[in-house]
């Protein structure tokens, strides 16, 4: 009977893990090997290298590190500027306010419209083009003439432009998130605080930070997932890497697939790119959890 009750238990997990081992774990053994090998792509002949094209990327591709460290810095922006704004407007709409349900639905547009339309649109908004620059023109009409700025050309705010465009297009999956996580905290824990005598900073800090820190968790490693992969967005915004300022990691990826194409090399970053992200996730999750037992 246990043997048969075990069989049925793994009949029900067996669907999914078969679907993971074939778009996932297949899929990066192969990569994998693939990036043991110098290969064009397109030609049969495949060179076996061992490591090289590992080495060549922690030891002599500064571009690749800069793409890293540009892609870190809109996390960063991601992680504090866009998850805050996400959980204020979720804590908002939490309360009985008016058209709350309108909101939830405003604030979730941004997140299902197209990564290159958005790119696009923005670009057009806050384009170097005279007479088109949406921004620079409300600045001067508003008597800020000081700060009208080419946003997209000068390397200095370009990157931080296309953290910021990121940010108004991803925040809504955060609002959601955090939404759905703070409807779950039981409205009895408020009133029984609110009859001890705690004010709104003490029923925040007690009982609304704590229970909705798994859920930000969560939200971050989303956030950094998803961050660090951006790279429709910049496409449409940029027009690609500009000079390395706003280089990420899958441009380069797809910098290594152009012109004389390494393949090889190609997966070798991907692998970098996928280890790094389980690192950082790693570490979010056992800080996470010292802060819990805290």
């Amino acid at each position: 009977m246990r043997i048969k009750d075990s069989l049925e238990n793994y009949a029900f997990v067996l669907p999914a893990l078969t679907i993971f081992t074939i778009f996932y774990v297949i899929p990066f053994i192969w990569v994998f090997q693939l990036g043991m090998f110098s290969w064009d792509g397109i030609l049969p002949t495949r060179v076996f290298i061992g490591l090289d094209n590992f080495k060549e990327i922690f030891t002599l591709d500064k571009n690749w590190w800069q793409a890293m460290g540009n892609a870190g810095y809109i996390s960063l922006i991601a992680l504090t500027f866009q998850n805050t704004i996400a959980f204020l407007l979720a804590l908002a709409c939490d309360r009985q306010i008016r058209m709350k349900n309108w909101y939830k639905v405003i604030f979730f547009i941004p997140p299902i419209l197209s990564e290159i339309v958005v790119g696009m649109s923005w670009r057009f908004i806050i384009s170097d083009v005279e007479g088109a620059n949406m921004v620079n023109r409300l600045l001067i009409a508003s008597g800020f003439p000081q700060l009208v700025h080419s946003w997209l050309s000068d390397p200095k705010t370009a990157l931080t432009t296309v953290a910021i465009v990121h940010c108004w297009k991803g925040f809504g999956f955060g609002f959601l998130i955090f939404l759905a996580g703070l409807q779950t905290i039981p409205k009895e824990l408020y009133e029984a605080a609110r009859v001890d005598g705690a004010n709104a900073w003490h029923v925040f800090r007690r009982i609304t930070l704590p229970l909705i820190m798994p859920v930000a968790v969560l939200v971050a490693i989303l956030t950094i997932l998803g961050t660090m992969q951006a790279f429709v967005l910049i496409i449409g915004l940029v027009g690609g890497e500009m000079a390395g300022y706003t280089s990420v990691p899958v441009l380069r990826i797809l910098a290594a697939m152009r012109g004389s194409p390494r393949f090889g090399y190609a997966c070798a970053q991907g692998i970098t790119l996928g280890a790094v992200l389980v690192v950082v996730s790693f570490i979010q999750l056992k800080l996470s959890r010292k802060y819990r037992s805290a």
